[in-house]
């Protein structure tokens, strides 16, 4: 049977995978990877649309946590706001 090349290769091992985990965990090293990964036309199909699924996983928590930031951040401006003396800054 004539598969695509993708296919014909072996699928990763399980320590691939956990090694893979562990690179992405680095901070900054581990986003820059999911990129290398994502975008690499070399990448294993699998692994480079994990990579893929993996950015939009972590940009989507990124842009809620700075929405959460932000709302806190104006709940705390709101709550003393109304304290201050706006026309003794002058």
């Amino acid at each position: 049977m004539n598969f695509p090349p993708e296919y014909q290769k072996p699928p990763q091992s399980l320590g691939d995978w956990i090694i893979n985990v562990l690179i992405t965990k680095i901070p900054l090293i581990g986003f820059i990877m999911l990129i290398v990964w994502a975008v690499d036309k070399n990448t294993e199909l699998n692994k480079a649309n994990w990579a893929k699924a993996e950015l939009i996983v972590t940009l989507i928590g990124f842009l809620i946590g700075i929405l959460i930031i932000a709302m806190v951040g104006f709940g705390f401006f709101m709550n003393f706001a109304d304290k201050i003396d706006w026309n003794s800054l002058d």
